[in-house]
């Protein structure tokens, strides 16, 4: 027997989902994709409760970055402009609102899974929000150093590369 889902909870929301995909398949229907404009937005469904949880997590994870209201617009007008949305609606609203890892616990994940991917602008970003979420620049410093033997030595440079320019250093 399945458990059922805490109603208005992520997974919750994914059997709501299935039960209308299902019911949808049943008739024949099938949903319309999101056109040009409405990719990305609260329109295509569910998407106002995550942007407004990311925007929430932003605000407490970098405060004074992003300004009040949920009517913020994010988009630049170039290339990928649409990519700040995704990152506030599948990263901060899906991922650092959830609950079972302390913000603190996600910051040493975030900075973990970062340094073995050799990202190159987010380490700064995330040093920030380390930061923030209670972590010393020792415990920085022992992240990185941890990192070397795990993602190599190169990795580990950048990210401390990343991390001094984030700490204005």
């Amino acid at each position: 027997m399945r458990a059922k889902a805490v109603k208005g909870s992520p997974a919750a929301e994914s059997e709501a989902v299935s039960e209308s995909e299902s019911e949808s398949e049943s008739d024949g229907a099938q949903p319309a994709p999101p056109s040009a404009e409405t990719a990305g937005t609260a329109e295509t469904g569910g998407g106002s409760d995550l942007r407004t949880a990311g925007l929430k997590a932003l605000r407490e994870l970098l405060p004074g970055v992003f300004p009040e209201g949920d009517d913020i617009d994010l988009r630049d007008g170039r290339l990928g402009e649409e990519l700040v949305e995704i990152g506030v609606t599948s990263v901060f609203g899906a991922l650092w609102a959830r609950d079972g890892l302390s913000r603190r616990d996600r910051s040493l994940v975030t900075l973990g899974i970062l340094i073995a991917l050799g990202a190159e602008s987010e380490p700064a970003t995330h040093v920030r929000i380390a930061l923030t979420n209670g972590l010393t620049e020792d415990e920085l410093a022992e992240v990185i150093y941890h990192a070397t033997g795990y993602a190599g030595f190169p990795r580990a440079v950048a990210a401390r590369t990343a991390a001094r320019e984030a700490l204005g250093q």
